[in-house]
């Protein structure tokens, strides 16, 4: 038996992003946002090392020490999920 197929409305600057996504992705908007979802509803698990390092990084940051502007944050995160993307650490 097929799905039962849904049709969501969304604003234009959502549509277009979503097809952007799922174009550089290769998949269709389907496809992404069925990802999407599954990923927010699986809690995230994290070693007591990847723990310690997020420690690290919020002292350093409440002691004064310098951070990465928000620029560089937000063009970073928007090769997430396309072949441009690099960890962090390796950029």
């Amino acid at each position: 038996m097929a799905p039962k197929i849904h049709t969501i409305e969304v604003d234009e600057a959502t549509a277009v992003a979503l097809r952007g996504r799922a174009d550089a992705q290769g998949l269709s908007v389907s496809e992404l946002v069925a990802g999407m979802t599954a990923i927010t509803g699986t809690p995230v698990a994290l070693s007591s090392a990847d723990l310690a390092e997020l420690d690290r990084h919020w002292a350093s940051v409440k002691s004064g020490e310098s951070t990465v502007p928000h620029e560089e944050v937000a063009t970073w995160l928007q090769t997430w999920g396309t072949p441009a993307f690099k960890p962090r650490r390796d950029q």
